[in-house]
C-alpha cells in the first residue's frame, strides 16, 4: 500500500508513525512547504520518499492525507484532482467538515474523498512532538460526501483502527455541530472569561489569585490564534448557533442569581455536575485530556525530593510539578502532572501506599 501526506506536524506524524508501526511495508511520500521540515521523518524510517510538488508521485498512491490547516486543505484539493487515480482515497484531518465535503463535492471529487476527523491532540505541536500512540483510544470521525464508495469509508476505518482508535460514521452536517457544542464553543468561552477577567483586573490582584483552578479551565485560550481564525470561519453558523443557546443559558443564571433563587442554583449544579460525571474517561474526546494528581503534602525539607524518587524508581514520568500557592479550588498542596491516565494511576496507587494523601 502506498499512502501520501500532505502535511506532516503532530497529526500528520502521528498518523504516518501509527501506520508504519502497524504495517511495516507501507510506502509512505510526504510533501510539505519546507523540504528540510521532512527530513526528520525521512531519517527515522517513517516516510520512504519526499516529494517537491503535488505531481504524479501521488497519483499511485491508495490513500492521501491532507494535514494542513482546514481553508489549506481546501486548496490542496484542486491540486489533486488532476493528478490522482479513480480508485485513490482523499481525507483530511480538519475539525470541520462540511466546508470540505462541499469543496470535494464542488470540484466532482466526491467518489474520491471522505472527510476525517482524529479528535486528538496535544498543546505541543510539529513533527517532532508526534507519537505513534497519539490516537489510541481516541474517536476518529469519519464524513463521506453522498459519493463516497464504501470501501474508502471500509478502508479508512481499517487504518484508523491500525492506530487504536474508536471510529464513528456520521454526516459532515452532524459533525460540524457536535464539534460546535463540545470543542468550539468551549474554547471561545475560555477565551471569553479570561477577558472578563483581564479588562476587569485594575490592580493585578485577579491575575495574582487566578493560580490553580481559574487557569485551568481556561487553559485552551492559549490555543493558535491562527488555527482558531480557520476554524470559525469554516465552521460559522454552527458556532454562531452554540453561542446564543450559551447566551440565553447564561442569562437564565443571571436571573436566577439576581433574584436570589438559591434552589435554581442548586439544581443548576446538580444536573450539570450528574451529566459531566457521565462523560467517560476511557476515550479521548476533542479537548486534549490533561492528567493531574492532587496530593496534599506537609511543608519539610525533601518531601518533593521524596515523591519524586518514589515515582522515578517505578519509571513513573512526570511532566511537570508544582507547588499550588491558592488552595481554596484544589485538593492538595502539590500538582504533578503526567504524560497519560496510565502513569497517573499508577502514580496514585504508589503515593497512597506510602501514606501520601493523593487523588
Amino acid at each position: 500500500m502506498k499512502i501520501g501526506f500532505i502535511g506532516l506536524g503532530l497529526i500528520g506524524g502521528s498518523i504516518a508513525k501509527g501506520l508504519k508501526k502497524a504495517h511495516s511495508d507501507i510506502y509512505i511520500i510526504a510533501h510539505t512547504r519546507s523540504r528540510d521540515s521532512l527530513l526528520p521523518a525521512l531519517n527515522d524510517g517513517v516516510i520512504d520518499e519526499i516529494a517537491e510538488e503535488i505531481d504524479e508521485a501521488f497519483g499511485s498512491c491508495d490513500v492521501i492525507y491532507l494535514c494542513t490547516p482546514v481553508a489549506n486543505n481546501r486548496q490542496f484539493l484542486v491540486l489533486l484532482k488532476d493528478v490522482i487515480s479513480e480508485n485513490t482515497i482523499i481525507t483530511d484531518v480538519g475539525s470541520t467538515k462540511a466546508d470540505i465535503c462541499r469543496s470535494a463535492e464542488g470540484l466532482g471529487m466526491e467518489k474520491n474523498f471522505c472527510g476525517g476527523h482524529p479528535m486528538a491532540g496535544s498543546e505541543r505541536s510539529g513533527y517532532a512532538n508526534s507519537s505513534d500512540h497519539l490516537l489510541e483510544n481516541a474517536f476518529y470521525l469519519l464524513t463521506p460526501t453522498e459519493g463516497t464508495p464504501e470501501r474508502a469509508v471500509e478502508l479508512l476505518t481499517s487504518l484508523a483502527k491500525d492506530l487504536g482508535s474508536t471510529v464513528k460514521v456520521l454526516s459532515a452536517s452532524e459533525h460540524d455541530e457536535t464539534v460546535a457544542a463540545i470543542s468550539h464553543l468551549p474554547h471561545l468561552v475560555a477565551c471569553s472569561l479570561v477577558d472578563a477577567v483581564r479588562d476587569n483586573d485594575k490592580n493585578g490582584l485577579m491575575k495574582t489569585l487566578a493560580a490553580g483552578g481559574f487557569k485551568d479551565i481556561t487553559r485552551i485560550a492559549s490555543s493558535s490564534p491562527d488555527m482558531w481564525e480557520q476554524i470559525c470561519a469554516s465552521n460559522r453558523e454552527p458556532i454562531a448557533d452554540y453561542i446564543r443557546k450559551h447566551i440565553a443559558s447564561m442569562e437564565a443564571i443571571l436571573s436566577m442569581v439576581e433574584a436570589g433563587d438559591g434552589a435554581g442554583i442548586h439544581e443548576l449544579f446538580s444536573e450539570a455536575g450528574a451529566y459531566r460525571n457521565s462523560i467517560t474517561d476511557s476515550l479521548i474526546g476533542p479537548i486534549d485530556q490533561q492528567f493531574y494528581l492532587y496530593c496534599d503534602l506537609v511543608d519539610r525539607p525533601g518531601a518533593i525530593a521524596e515523591i519524586a524518587v518514589l515515582l522515578a524508581t517505578r519509571s513513573i514520568s512526570i511532566k511537570n510539578i508544582g507547588i499550588i500557592q491558592n488552595r481554596n479550588s484544589e485538593p492538595g498542596a502539590l500538582r504533578i502532572q503526567f504524560y497519560d491516565k496510565r502513569s497517573r494511576d499508577a502514580a496514585a496507587a504508589v503515593l497512597k501506599q506510602y501514606n501520601f494523601l493523593a487523588e
